[in-house]
């Protein structure tokens, strides 16, 4: 069956927070959103007709994840990312943050120190420090367009007591997926120095050809106990309203403490329709994904192809997500004015990079995830208002 992304779907007044929000955000209603991590494309038939037969059913009493769905999981996991796990290792979630903050508040203690890689994902900021961790940074290196994990500063950080890591895997914002080799050499200096390891793989499925997602607790049998694994369907199938996602914990007792937190906080509960939506999109989705994967492509290749011989702006190839980052800093602006630059000259609402650490001072970040036509009309934008500077 052949799926099309060619399709505009109108979002506008459906409390879509990427399109109901462009005013508020960006003061401004013909402002183009490339922002926020969802897609403007329509999910899966076969998750549509799933959740609409689920609603005609007219009843929305509590809805239990059992072992049929656990199964579902577990042969996603088996066929896309050639993990084998065990069905009971298997929990469930409303999502990734929700996941990491109850790791957070199960696994460490107020004061410990918590280490993320930046530039990174926002929330990470919030998780450690809202919860009174200390944060510790490693930052990531920029070496010829292509970023890469300083290790002589990641051990050191580690050697000072570090408790807990957060690792983004695909890393969001700069779209690496990390090779075996280096987490390897990342979960063998945790195991020297006794670090837990929360892995956030929500971006696992959207990982372009010829790089391949490794789950992280996959690269050390004797780790494996170590390693809180974040997955979910809502970045792949564009299900992230429906709030639903799974952990796998293959430590008994560390699972079982990680459930016992989830119910001390209420939030061991996914709701009827990210159950339906999961099963049906684990279930069959498959080939709609590796169609979406080929069009994603596409719409990265654009953006390459039109910035690649101008010397004022930098883009990098992302090898996962549907996240383009792109590197400002040669225009000399600083937040502010790129930030004004962007939303009042090029008509274009991108994420503003600082809000990934201090290291994303001159970049923002393209959500590319839409019909081709808006990524060309949104790179369009963007070039016209550059060449107006000159």
């Amino acid at each position: 069956m052949t799926f099309s992304f060619e399709n505009k779907i109108e979002r506008r007044n459906t409390r879509a927070a990427k399109w109901d929000l462009i005013k508020t955000l960006y003061g401004a209603d013909d402002v183009l959103p490339m922002w926020v991590a969802d897609m403007d494309f329509e999910v899966p038939p076969a998750v549509k007709d799933a959740l609409v037969k689920r609603a005609q059913h007219g009843v929305f009493g509590y809805t239990i994840t059992d072992s049929a769905l656990d199964q579902t999981v577990s042969n996603w996991l088996a066929e896309r990312h050639d993990w084998q796990i065990k069905k009971q290792d298997i929990m469930y979630s409303p999502g990734v943050i929700t996941t990491l903050q109850m790791a957070m508040q199960t696994f460490t203690e107020k004061g410990d120190k918590v280490l993320i890689q930046t530039p990174v994902y926002p929330p990470f900021y919030d998780i450690v420090e809202k919860h009174e961790r200390t944060l510790v940074k490693n930052q990531l290196r920029l070496n010829n367009q292509h970023y890469e994990i300083d290790f002589d500063d990641f051990e050191k950080q580690l050697k000072q007591g570090v408790k807990a890591f957060i690792l983004c895997n695909p890393h969001n914002p700069v779209g690496r997926v990390w090779t075996k080799e280096e987490l390897t050499k990342m979960v063998n200096l945790c195991k020297q120095y006794h670090v837990m390891i929360f892995s956030d793989e929500i971006h696992a499925d959207l990982v372009f050809s010829p790089n391949k997602h490794i789950p992280t607790a996959t690269v050390d049998n004797d780790m494996q106990g170590n390693i809180i694994t974040c997955m979910s369907p809502t970045k792949t199938f564009n299900l992230a309203g429906l709030q639903a996602s799974f952990v796998i914990v293959s430590d008994k007792q560390k699972r079982t403490e990680l459930e016992k937190m989830f119910h001390k906080q209420g939030a061991n509960h996914i709701n009827t329709m990210g159950v339906t939506a999961l099963d049906a999109a684990y279930t069959n989705g498959s080939e709609w994904l590796d169609q979406l994967l080929v069009q994603l492509q596409t719409n990265i290749d654009h953006v390459i192809e039109v910035f690649q011989e101008r010397s004022d702006v930098n883009v990098f190839q992302p090898e996962g997500t549907y996240l383009i980052w792109f590197d400002f800093r040669s225009l000399q602006l600083d937040q502010d004015q790129l930030k004004d630059f962007l939303q009042k000259e090029a008509k274009v609402g991108l994420n503003d990079g600082a809000s990934f650490g201090e290291e994303g001072n001159g970049f923002m970040r393209m959500n590319v995830a839409c019909p081709l036509s808006v990524v060309q009309e949104g790179t369009s934008r963007i070039i016209y208002a550059l060449e107006a500077r000159k």
